[in-house]
């Protein structure tokens, strides 16, 4: 586990909260969709609620992020309202976008959130736009990109990150390597042991850490972020996870094994860090336990006010179409 000593009480509090957060708005999300009352599909990151996390948690109010199909946890992360993210998914006017984005499509351009994406990699050459941009400004604002392991095989990570270089731009890319796109073991898709090593090919730093350690997150993105904010470009930092549910909610798991999930499981970051925090004397476990029930209640009542929200009608159902 990275340095505990260097948190407060306070602060060891806010990572708890926002992880359990995440993890009981995608248990209640996947719960919606098995009773019918939630449509389409969705990607969840269980399992991975450090990584966003503990990135976010480097940034300050006016930085940017961008997101993925996998996002959720991410848009939480930078403050996003939980019963516009339901309205949102429950295809309701009152949701982020209206109800026309969906899971895939949320974005919250007031909290820097410029959106998830649901095409592997896109966006990540969005984050280097956004980037291009702050500099251009001459603001000291960064961009935080996150992606997966199979967007780091897609041609927009390689043009991005070297027009990133090249100009040294404000963004930290946050590969979240949860071992699978889609069927696919990472390792077979490669031919390095790390995919932080592929910033070497670009001329800036990568770094490859332990993404269930929501401190170790939060270090080396402060680390990148300070890089960053001083003019000395991009850094890539991978980060090690396990989505503990399939790809989307019609995959059907037969390519890992029981084994596999029970031994990464194991290692949830939300208890590991609740563990850590304390042994650390940072909290007691009955305020861990309370964290975590607070956020299921948090949950609970907005889910009845994102569905008592007003379903979509077809007036100004153009406004947001493009061509």
């Amino acid at each position: 586990m990275g340095n505990v000593v260097e948190l407060n009480r306070e602060e060891a509090t806010e990572l708890l909260t926002t992880m359990w957060t995440i993890r009981r708005f995608e248990e209640a999300v996947d719960d919606l969709f098995a009773r019918g009352l939630l449509h389409g599909t969705m990607h969840l990151s269980i399992g991975q609620e450090a990584s966003a996390t503990g990135a976010i948690a480097a940034l300050e109010q006016g930085d940017y992020i961008t997101s993925t199909h996998r996002g959720h946890g991410h848009c939480i992360a930078k403050g996003a309202d939980v019963t516009l993210m339901l309205a949102e998914l429950l295809g309701k006017e009152s949701g982020y976008c209206r109800g026309r984005g969906g899971s895939m499509h949320i974005a919250d351009l007031d909290a820097g959130n410029l959106g998830a994406n649901g095409i592997v990699a896109g966006s990540i050459p969005i984050a280097a736009g956004a980037a291009l941009a702050l500099k251009q400004r001459g603001s000291d604002r960064v961009v935080v990109c996150f992606f997966g392991d199979g967007a780091a095989n897609e041609g927009a990570f390689h043009e991005a990150l070297n027009m990133a270089a090249i100009w040294k731009l404000p963004v930290i890319f946050i590969c979240e390597n949860n071992h699978y796109g889609m069927s696919m073991a990472w390792t077979k898709a490669v031919a390095i042991d790390r995919l932080s090593r592929r910033a070497d090919a670009y001329g800036f730093p990568g770094m490859t850490i332990d993404g269930n350690d929501v401190i170790a997150v939060k270090e080396a993105t402060e680390r990148a972020v300070k890089r960053a904010r001083s003019g000395e470009g991009p850094t890539l930092i991978e980060c090690l996870t396990y989505r503990h549910k399939g790809h989307s909610k019609s995959d059907q798991n037969l390519y890992r094994t029981r084994e596999e999930i029970k031994e990464w499981r194991d290692k949830d970051p939300t208890q590991r860090f609740a563990r850590v925090a304390i042994d650390a004397g940072l909290m007691d476990a009955a305020t861990a336990e309370d964290i975590a029930e607070e956020a299921e209640q948090r949950i609970a009542r907005a889910i009845e006010e994102a569905r008592s929200g007003p379903d979509p009608t077809l007036v100004g159902i153009e406004d947001e179409t493009y061509a």
